[in-house]
């Protein structure tokens, strides 16, 4: 592998890690504050608002600042990848400039409403802009996940003159591979959104400030995380069998499958060995259970790196590790939300000072997960960039090594800068905490923090 295929795939692997931190809680957040709007609009409290005003700022602090992430990401399809362009440029373009086009104005646009016509549009317009925005951001995702679809099951193209181009547009929108990731993908920010409300909301409830507020903050996040995170082993099964027809070797790199054979057992305790082809340690083995997670059946035949290519298989245990991983945390998660669940109807939830810092310490766990996945599915497609169209290795741009070595380092310092913005904006409003009506003066409401 050259150099600069390899600073080039690392570039682009640090940028689309950075844009991930932003994105998920971007479409987390967004569903509680449209709830928190709307139950204003039902209930007429004013506690109500002052939930969605407060979530809404730091929403508003991740959404600006991922906008830039992804601006810049788009960028290295021209500037490190630019043979993919225009091998796929005709189909992945469209995607995009839908993306942008729809999805992006119609959550920036409504966003703006909702921000600055706080006082100056009814009750029920700002939470029909709030919800506008939840549906852009939803409809964003959807649209780049199309593209990435197509990536991972090309559909509805033909080829030619040494290009790809669109033949049926309606094929690349249904392709079930694409809607198999974006169903995945948003439960699992749904599940990101619902750990930073309740990681902020139980810091403050460990002190005693606000309770009614983040004592309601909570228990809407522990509502939404728990459906999330109840549906998503289901979701994340289908999800994995079905990729692992579609791509053989991505397959056999979830768990380690050497040789090919039917009723194949699932091990819960294994460590691959790449080297010779074979698993170290097989423990804790559960007969024909592998066979049934591959292909719903106990006898069903699972197809192993005996059938394929050396040339054509992932790094096993990147992908091997990191599913391993996605699946452990993702287990973590359905017992936490339950347990929070059982102590909410128990009434112990707010004097349950170590489940509440557990929520806390627990808050980046859910990234972790989610970009472990996001590593199994797109490591787990190499040596390809279009599977079984076009290899990484013919997708890279004919650059220079100092060209990729200085934008790589100059991009790790411009999302570190953001990133530390970020943190240093959402931590400081975070623990400011929200503004209550305490008293009034002259007829007006004051408002305190």
């Amino acid at each position: 592998m050259s150099d600069v295929l390899l600073l080039s795939r690392f570039q682009f692997a640090i940028t689309v890690f950075y844009h991930f931190l932003f994105v998920p809680l971007t479409i987390g957040l967004i569903v509680l504050i449209a709830w928190m709007e709307t139950q204003h609009v039902r209930t007429k409290n004013p506690l109500y608002r002052q939930m969605a005003d407060f979530w809404g700022k730091l929403f508003a602090i991740n959404f600006v600042l991922g906008v830039v992430t992804g601006i810049t990401m788009e960028f290295q399809f021209g500037t490190n990848w630019s043979e993919y362009s225009k091998y796929m440029g005709d189909i992945f373009g469209s995607p995009l400039a839908i993306e942008a086009l729809v999805a992006f104005f119609l959550e920036s646009t409504f966003m703006g409403i909702w921000l600055f016509g706080k006082d100056k549009i009814s009750p029920k317009l700002r939470a029909f802009s709030i919800w506008m925005v939840a549906l852009g951001t939803n409809i964003s995702a959807l649209w780049i996940i199309t593209a990435n679809g197509f990536m991972q099951n090309p559909v509805g193209y033909i080829e030619r003159n040494g290009r790809i181009e669109l033949q049926n547009f309606w094929e690349v929108v249904t392709n079930p591979y694409a809607w198999h990731m974006f169903v995945h993908t948003v439960v699992s920010c749904y599940i990101v959104g619902a750990f930073f409300v309740m990681a902020v909301s139980a810091w403050h409830l460990l002190r005693k400030q606000h309770v009614e507020f983040f004592e309601k903050s909570f228990k809407y996040a522990l509502i939404l995380g728990l459906i999330a995170a109840t549906a998503t082993p289901f979701i994340g099964h289908k999800s994995a069998s079905f990729a692992a027809k579609m791509q053989p070797a991505k397959g056999a790199a979830l768990e380690a499958v050497w040789e090919t054979k039917e009723s194949l057992p699932f091990h819960i305790i294994q460590i691959p060995d790449p080297e010779n082809e074979r698993n170290i340690v097989e423990f804790l083995t559960i007969p024909k259970l592998g066979s049934y997670f591959y292909t719903h059946s106990f006898d069903g035949k699972v197809v192993g790196f005996d059938q394929i290519p050396k040339d054509e298989r992932p790094n096993v245990n990147i992908v091997f590790y990191s599913f391993r991983l996605m699946v452990a945390l993702g287990l973590y998660f359905v017992a936490l939300f339950w347990y929070g669940f059982y102590l909410y109807r128990k009434n112990k939830l707010v004097e349950s000072r170590r489940f509440l810092k557990l929520v806390m310490y627990s808050v980046l766990l859910p990234y972790v997960a989610i970009n472990a996945g996001w590593v199994v599915a797109e490591v787990g497609r190499q040596p390809w960039t279009v599977y079984g169209l076009m290899r990484t290795a013919e997708a890279v741009s004919p650059i220079s090594l100092s060209q990729i070595v200085f934008s790589l380092v100059s991009l790790v310092l411009f999302y570190t800068i953001l990133l530390i913005a970020d943190v240093y904006l959402m931590l400081k409003y975070a623990k400011k905490g929200p503004y209550t009506s305490t008293a009034t003066k002259g007829g007006e409401i004051q408002h305190v923090s």
